[in-house]
């Protein structure tokens, strides 16, 4: 709520203004301009709350976490099929960028389209989420934003540099981390849990 309430005063511009070469040919949004006086509130919001979530952590095992942009999609706005970014930022503060994060500001019910559509290994998936929800998937990842055709939708995206590279890595060690908890769970103080904590 606070974040809606922010980015109703901050000044928006053309989403293109930050898209990557391939990327401003089908980025049709805005996006709260770099020189709105609530910009780095709007991102301190949106960071510490991932920051909150274990399961954001687990998932992505962050390193560093790229400043969010706030993104607005309005009637008839889209972003086409695209894959991010392999590197953001300027030569001092380059990330690789590991794993790219959606943030839903306002509620799937305030907008119609605008689902994000993740092309995975298993097929199309459609992601449309509650406020305050968040999806996190691979960089490499083919993507896009359906056209918005009714309301607003409202969202932060950020990306990763995870401490672990390779999506393969991540997902065994969020899995590993599950079998640990399960068996602490269930028995602490079994030696095969205490292997599970090494």
């Amino acid at each position: 709520q606070q974040l809606k309430t922010l980015a109703a005063d901050a000044p928006f511009v053309d989403g293109k203004e930050t898209a990557g070469f391939r990327a401003k040919l089908v980025k049709n949004n805005e996006q709260v301009s770099k020189t709105a006086a609530n910009k780095k509130q709007l991102q301190e919001i949106v960071l510490a709350a991932l920051n909150r979530s274990a399961a954001f952590r687990r998932g992505a095992i962050p390193h560093r976490i790229r400043p969010p942009l706030i993104s607005r999609y309005r009637p008839g706005m889209t972003y086409g099929a695209h894959v991010d970014d392999a590197l953001m930022g300027s030569n001092a503060t380059r990330d690789r960028t590991d794993v790219s994060v959606t943030v839903f500001i306002n509620d799937a019910t305030e907008y119609e389209g605008g689902e994000l559509v993740i092309h995975s290994p298993f097929g199309v998936q459609e992601v449309k989420l509650p406020a305050r929800y968040a999806v996190v998937y691979p960089s490499g990842t083919l993507h896009e934003v359906a056209e918005v055709t009714k309301g607003e939708r409202l969202v932060a995206v950020t990306w990763v540099q995870s401490y672990v590279r390779d999506e393969r890595h991540r997902q065994f060690l969020s899995d590993a981390l599950d079998v640990r908890d399960k068996m602490h769970a269930l028995d602490p103080k079994a030696p095969e849990t205490d292997k599970a904590f090494r």
